[in-house]
């Protein structure tokens, strides 16, 4: 039997496509795995573009799965090699480069005997004519009780530093029906969470007719899904409407991911993003309004050409201010090929590393803050397969991170806990028995709110 391993840099639509690309291999007869440190006769690495260091660890990866596979067939797909097909094709060890409408016929290009080639193969079709979803979601590989489901791909904004419609082309949806059928796949496997991905998640269904709520108003309805999770959403995209089911529903998690990408109006007029801080910290007042205890999380971009020294502060303070519970924090990267990379206005890379570690360490601090206020709370946690020094983890709709002493059965099963302690980014608890209160209760919604984590 011949193997194959994969290995996924980037966003979380990534990895759903990646195991779509182990499933087609493993039904044609191939042991798969998710460890590029694994000895293989095929490699296939799906790489990001997003940052220059998504680059640089696409070629480090190459050169670490030579060491491990000196003999197997190399292939780079998804979003750099999209972009910089040449440039990958440059990489010793490299076989076969192909681009976003073509990876998912990868048996289609690939040597039949996946013997190495003399000289790298490319094929890569202009973005723009990209009109094909391919569709994917996850492959239950390693026991995961959470599968990623694709629903949308490519975007329509022209942000001024993103390459991602360059790579991904136009907005486009997979249809309720297919999205439903593959949902309903899912379930049949045993997942019992499902969270929805895309470049533009929000945008989902605009030029079919539908719409995002469309789409989680049947998918909550389905049998034996537990959760229903959204990987992120556009602020100007999460309308009033699709809040008021988020906080009807006890399928849809009470966690959000809102990118931000900067505090300041005059940053994010240069980002070309499509809403104001205003509009920002009114959305996230709405969400506390209706779901206090929510996990929020904000993508932050600091660094960008323009942003001055008062401009980042005005970022950092907005920051401070808001409720919400972590950050994912971007140090800028120039990316050929758009606006911001032309700027004149850059700022020194020592100086963006001081910002990005600012507001790391506030990221640290919101997040201790918001886990603090469920310690003594009862919660429902998912359970994982994995066991690590007697315990098991899982998470919560909320999107904290549980662990409690192992017993048997836990395994990809909901349980009640209340929350004792706190080590890190993990919480501690013991299981419970009986009824859970419903977390949309009155008495819930009182008891519960976040405070100002200051600076």
């Amino acid at each position: 039997m011949k193997k194959a391993v994969f290995h996924t840099l980037g966003c979380k639509l990534n990895f759903a496509e990646t195991s779509s690309f182990m499933r087609q291999f493993s039904e044609r007869g191939f042991s798969v795995s998710d460890s590029i440190d694994e000895q293989a006769d095929v490699c296939v690495i799906n790489t990001c573009t997003v940052t220059e260091k998504a680059d640089r660890e696409c070629r480090q990866i190459v050169r670490r799965a030579r060491r491990h596979s000196p003999h197997a067939y190399i292939i780079i797909v998804g979003c750099y090699a999209q972009l910089t097909p040449e440039e990958i094709a440059s990489i010793e060890g490299v076989d076969l480069v192909l681009g976003n409408s073509e990876k998912f016929s990868i048996f289609e290009y690939a040597n039949p005997g996946y013997i190495k080639e003399t000289t790298p193969r490319i094929h890569t079709s202009p973005i723009d004519e990209a009109t094909g979803f391919g569709p994917a979601y996850s492959f239950d590989i390693a026991g995961r009780t959470r599968a990623f489901l694709k629903i949308q791909d490519g975007c329509d904004y022209t942000c001024s530093f993103c390459t991602i419609p360059l790579a991904r082309g136009e907005s486009r949806s997979q249809s309720v029906t297919e999205s439903v059928r593959h949902a309903e796949k899912l379930i049949e496997e045993g997942f019992k969470e499902i969270v929805l991905t895309g470049v533009n998640v929000g945008d989902f269904g605009r030029k079919n007719d539908t719409s995002l709520l469309e789409l989680v108003k049947k998918l909550t309805g389905l049998d034996g899904l537990k959760r229903l999770r959204i990987s992120s959403i556009e602020p100007n995209l999460l309308t009033d409407t699709l809040l008021d089911f988020w906080a009807s529903s006890d399928i849809l998690a009470p966690h959000f991911h809102i990118p931000l990408q900067s505090g300041s109006d005059e940053v994010l007029r240069l980002m070309r993003r499509r809403y104001t801080s205003d509009h920002y910290r009114t959305l996230i007042s709405k969400i506390r309004d209706r779901l206090p205890y929510a996990g929020i999380g904000v993508d932050v971009i600091v660094g960008f050409p323009g942003e001055t020294e008062e401009l980042f502060d005005e970022t950092y303070l907005m920051l401070v201010d808001l409720t919400v519970s972590y950050l994912h924090v971007f140090t800028y990267s120039e990316r050929e090929n758009t606006p911001a990379a032309e700027s004149a206005q850059r700022i020194n890379p020592a100086e963006r590393s001081r910002r990005t570690k600012m507001l790391r360490i506030l990221s640290e601090k919101k997040k201790r803050a918001f886990m603090e206020k469920f310690i003594g709370n009862e919660v429902l946690v998912l359970f994982e397969e994995s066991v690590k020094n007697g315990y098991i983890r899982g998470l919560t709709p909320e999107y904290i991170r549980v662990a409690v002493p192992y017993r048997e059965g836990l395994e990809n099963s909901e349980e009640r806990v209340r929350i004792v302690s706190l080590n890190g980014e993990v919480a501690y608890g013991e299981l419970l028995t009986g009824n859970y209160k419903t977390r949309h209760t009155q008495e819930k919604r009182s008891s519960f709110s976040l405070p100002v984590v200051k600076a």
